[in-house]
């Protein structure tokens, strides 16, 4: 099932995702959120970005690299993750959001990451990611906290992306998959 995603401006993107209890059967929302993702053409996807307030996320790394990059992606779903430390040098990299269409920013964030989650088998991991996967998995660990890249933006990026953001809340937009605007 291909889900619409949610908009800016709906409540749901702005509220901390609650944790899935263990054990609890996800197969077909996972799968779901990443052919979700996949019609999108995104490389991730959160829960609440799909009207789910739970905290899991999805990602597809692979789809940000490039053949000369050293980097392997990942392709794999997160259950109640926890990011324990992030780490290394700061850099910046222009984001965008399916939730935020045609809306797209530089953000700063470490290099490194460690995580812990349970995978849709729910055997606890504990892992490291760099590069472009660590970022992903922060964009969307940000998403299961209520946290939008645009709050990153201070002064002047944020005002010129203001009238973009009532647009995106307005159904102003296109896009090539279905969307829930709060304000249409």
């Amino acid at each position: 099932m291909i889900y619409p995603i949610v908009a800016y401006g709906n409540p749901i993107l702005k509220k901390e995702a609650e944790e899935i209890t263990e054990g609890t059967e996800l197969d077909e929302l996972i799968k779901s959120m990443f052919a979700t993702m996949d019609n999108a053409n995104g490389v991730g996807l959160a829960a609440p970005q799909i009207n789910q307030g739970v905290s899991l996320f999805v990602i597809d790394s692979s789809l940000m690299l490039d053949e000369e990059d050293e980097e392997v992606g990942i392709r794999r779903a997160f259950i109640n993750p926890i990011i324990l430390d992030e780490y290394g040098d700061d850099y910046s990299f222009e984001e965008g959001c399916l939730s935020i269409p045609e809306v797209r920013a530089e953000i700063m964030r470490p290099e490194t990451l460690t995580i812990e989650y349970y995978d849709e088998n729910w055997n606890l991991k504990e892992e490291e990611f760099s590069g472009m996967t660590a970022r992903v998995i922060q964009h969307e660990y940000d998403h299961l906290e209520g946290i939008l890249f645009v709050d990153y933006l201070k002064g002047l990026k944020k005002r010129l992306v203001k009238s973009k953001l009532i647009d995106v809340s307005k159904g102003k937009i296109s896009t090539d998959y279905r969307m829930i605007y709060p304000l249409k």
